[in-house]
């Protein structure tokens, strides 16, 4: 018990999606392509000329994390789909409220 209150070996902090030790690059790259789209149409969705881009990788983004959510395999993935997922639908409405997925003339 002795081995619980004090650690003999220190672990060094690891970030990583794949908390069951296998490699899972297909369910990685998906998650991380959710964040990103997210986080674009995010950013987008407050320069209402940007509506375009906000509206299209937005409704792209929304789309890979659905399906990135239902063949991801670690709680880690999951999490960052969620994160991605909800800024997606964000970015992709205002996106939209904004002026849609066409320029104006």
């Amino acid at each position: 018990m002795p081995h619980v209150l004090h650690p003999s070996e220190r672990e060094r902090f690891k970030l990583t999606l794949n908390t069951d030790g296998r490699s899972h690059p297909v369910e990685n790259g998906l998650a991380v392509a959710t964040l990103v789209c997210g986080l674009v149409a995010f950013v987008a969705a407050f320069f209402p000329a940007a509506h375009v881009i906000s509206s299209w990788i937005g409704t792209l983004g929304f789309g890979t994390g659905l399906y990135s959510q239902y063949i991801s395999v670690t709680t880690p993935q999951r999490s960052v789909n969620i994160v991605g997922l909800v800024a997606s639908f964000v970015g992709a409405v205002l996106g939209i409220a904004h002026g849609g997925f066409l320029p104006h003339p």
